[in-house]
C-alpha cells in the first residue's frame, strides 16, 4: 500500500465499508459486517483478534467499484499509522 492510498483512505474515513471474510472463533462461522464506516472497519479489522475472530482473510469494500480492497494486513498498518483519527469525522 502507497502514501496515496493511506491518504486516500484517511480521507475517505467516514464513506460506508462492508468487511467479508470474518469468521468468528466461537461458532466457526463467516460473518459479514456492513454498513459501518471505513475508519470503524479498520479499526474492527485491526482489533478483531482480541474480540474472538479470524480475520486472516478479510477483506475491506468501500467507495466507488475499482476502489482498492483492504486487507487485514492494511488495516493494521493503517490502524498503527493513524489510529484514533479514523474515528474522527
Amino acid at each position: 500500500m502507497d502514501d496515496s492510498v493511506s491518504s486516500a483512505v484517511l480521507a475517505g474515513r467516514g464513506v460506508a465499508a462492508e468487511i467479508y471474510g470474518v469468521i468468528d472463533l466461537t461458532s466457526k462461522i463467516e460473518t459479514r459486517i456492513g454498513a459501518i464506516g471505513l475508519g470503524q472497519a479498520i479499526q474492527f479489522v485491526a482489533n478483531a483478534s482480541v474480540l474472538g475472530y479470524d480475520v486472516r482473510g478479510a477483506i475491506v469494500l468501500y467507495g466507488e467499484p475499482g476502489t482498492p480492497r483492504l486487507r487485514s494486513w492494511d488495516c493494521e498498518r493503517l490502524w498503527a499509522q493513524y489510529g484514533g483519527a479514523l474515528l474522527q469525522p
